[in-house]
């Protein structure tokens, strides 16, 4: 069972190893709601059926610098804040669940921020179809754990997309990990262990036990937080 940001659960269809599993539809939209996602999410939505640009920056209307990806960004609070205040960055969000689209359609609307392009689709996709070393930062922040057993097989954190996360992040750049499930952090440590391409940056307890300087807090991570539930923040570094 996936939790969104706003606390609603979403259970998940059975797919391929790899994927990033999601319900594509909740709760019926709203009039708003469904004109944002028939209207505005046309004009942002990436087309993986097309050739990928030679550089991600391309796909932008206005000019940015380098490109970061946002995997399953839930109601969007994080995604559009880091739009925000960085503007020469590009920022891609991948979320297949329709409700979480339609929330941070509302926030662009909003917001207007100009460099943020969206997917609905999954995560495995985009990144066999991104181009090598497009991509200066991956941020994974608090995904489902798919706690039983059985189960750990759909999270999305597995030696084959840390494979394809090491081509398309670029040398010096960064994978970012939240989650205030223990064993997933554990298994998150133990399988960007097994990667000669990736280190963790790490040098003391709070540099994993705090927030890294700016983080902008989802809901599901202030209401983790008020029920006790301490998450930790990994990060690891593309190694040349």
């Amino acid at each position: 069972m996936q939790t969104d940001d706003d606390g609603t659960a979403r259970p998940a269809p059975e797919r391929g190893q790899g994927a990033f599993f999601g319900r594509r539809k909740g709760h019926q939209l709203r009039s708003h709601q469904a004109r944002l996602v028939a209207e505005l999410l046309p004009r942002l939505a990436l087309d993986l059926a097309a050739p990928p640009p030679s550089s991600l920056t391309a796909l932008f209307d206005v000019p940015v610098h380098d490109v970061r990806l946002e995997i399953g960004f839930g109601g969007g609070e994080h995604l559009v804040a880091e739009a925000l205040a960085h503007p020469r960055t590009g920022f891609i969000g991948i979320e297949p669940y329709v409700n979480g689209m339609a929330k941070i359609l509302a926030q662009i609307e909003a917001r207007r921020p100009g460099n943020i392009r969206l997917l609905a689709a999954d995560a495995a996709e985009f990144l066999a179809w991104a181009p090598e070393a497009s991509l200066r930062r991956v941020d994974l922040i608090h995904p489902d754990p798919w706690p039983k057993r059985r189960h750990w097989k759909r999270r999305f954190v597995q030696d084959a997309t840390i494979a394809a996360l090491a081509r398309v992040i670029g040398h010096g750049g960064e994978f970012r990990f939240v989650s205030d499930i223990d064993h997933y952090c554990a298994w998150t440590l133990w399988h960007f262990a097994r990667s000669a391409a990736f280190a963790w940056t790490a040098e003391r307890a709070d540099d994993w036990r705090l927030p890294w300087r700016g983080y902008t807090m989802t809901r599901y991570g202030r209401k983790a937080d008020r029920e006790g539930r301490k998450a930790a923040y990994l990060i690891f570094a593309r190694r040349g």
